[in-house]
């Protein structure tokens, strides 16, 4: 049997009209059969920086509180749980609530924001490359895992979607030590599905009203695609997603390797799509973003692939002239190559593992994405 995602149209970011195609969502995927008076309900949405809604880093606000409405509707509690990156402390995360918008949100739908910190190591008996890891409280306690993740590029990954999101829910700065511990591309993207099939999310919704194309999670461009989706499998929402950008799933590793372990679709014509058609929404010229990698290496003579792969790899780059030294970049780096000298940050490339924690965590944006110019394109 095909997963099934729903699919459909909206605009903005309009309360009513946000309620409206949620509760369509919940009543075509039988949410509400599943939803207990009781319950508690987590709700992960991406956080991943303290950014205003309308710079399309965050998953709106306006979204979260009606997948809370509906959640509300069946009875149950809403509990907004995330970890960003950086350090995960209660004052911190209180901050950050409060300059995503969701501490004015949550205080006027009276649901409950998760501030206590705390994280456990669990193992993940079925886990391919990580077979134990801390993950914040919530998510191992709840009784409904709802995965809220924005429809973006990124750097490292290629897109980010409902698997990614849900590296979330390890806390804070131990996020630098997976990177770490999985530098390489492939391995990385193992590591995201293992958490992702530990967690099992009940639901998935996409947030593609706003996505962002280009240098993502926090650096690139929004696009306006107008769009929500949602399903039960995230693998089979991330498929629809690549699709909706125009990309082909199979050049998502997560894709791949979860399709490998009989986890979940792959491909689009393993889905069926209820609601609208993914047609309707799709672009054919959403920016990827340049720390992709380049697709001709793998054509290349394996010979020649380690030298290619060298002279192709995006780098980090600073921008002395506009870094303002708040070292957010240096705290997030898991090789410790970067240091802050007279105010400024500065990045020693020699072990550089070109994760991009520094460039997705820059508050002001000053860390570019670079390659060499013949593979600038």
């Amino acid at each position: 049997m095909k997963e099934r995602v729903w699919l459909g149209g909206c605009p903005d970011y309009d309360p009513a009209r946000l309620f409206a195609r949620v509760d369509q969502a919940f009543e075509a995927l039988h949410v509400y059969d599943q939803l207990k008076p009781g319950m508690t309900v987590v709700l992960k949405p991406n956080l991943v920086m303290a950014s205003k809604p309308e710079e399309a880093i965050i998953t709106h606000p306006a979204l979260t509180a009606a997948v809370g409405k509906c959640v509300r509707k069946a009875g149950a509690k809403v509990l907004i749980a995330e970890s960003p990156g950086g350090p995960y402390t209660p004052a911190l995360i209180k901050r950050h609530y409060g300059a995503c918008g969701y501490q004015a949100m949550a205080e006027e739908l009276g649901f409950a924001l998760y501030t206590d910190c705390k994280s456990r190591e669990v193992s993940l008996p079925q886990g391919e490359r990580c077979r134990r890891v801390s993950l914040i409280e919530p998510f191992l306690d709840g009784d409904f895992l709802i995965n809220l993740p924005k429809l973006k590029t990124h750097g490292m990954v290629g897109y980010s979607g409902a698997v990614k999101n849900l590296f979330g829910a390890v806390p804070g700065l131990q996020k630098p030590e997976l990177h770490c511990r999985f530098p390489e591309k492939e391995d990385f993207s193992q590591m995201l599905v293992d958490i992702c099939a530990f967690l099992e999310p009940d639901l998935s919704i996409l947030d593609g009203i706003w996505a962002m194309e280009g240098d993502g999670p926090t650096g690139g461009s929004r696009r306006q695609l107008g769009v929500l989706a949602a399903s039960a499998s995230p693998y089979a929402l991330d498929v629809c997603g690549a699709a909706l950008t125009g990309s082909g799933a199979g050049k998502i590793l997560t894709l791949k390797l979860a399709g490998e372990r009989g986890l979940g679709p792959s491909f689009l014509d393993e889905v069926e799509v209820l609601g609208e058609p993914i047609e309707a929404y799709a672009v054919k010229d959403f920016l990827p973003a340049k720390a992709s990698s380049t697709d001709f290496i793998d054509r290349l003579p394996a010979f020649l692939r380690p030298a290619a792969k060298k002279l192709a790899t995006p780098y980090p780059k600073i921008d002395g002239k506009a870094c303002v030294g708040c070292g957010k970049c240096a705290q997030s780096c898991p090789q410790h190559t970067i240091r802050i000298v007279g105010g400024r940050a500065r990045v020693d490339l020699k072990n550089c593992i070109r994760c991009f924690c520094c460039h997705e965590m820059c508050p002001k944006h000053v860390v570019k994405v670079r390659r060499l110019r013949m593979f600038d394109l």
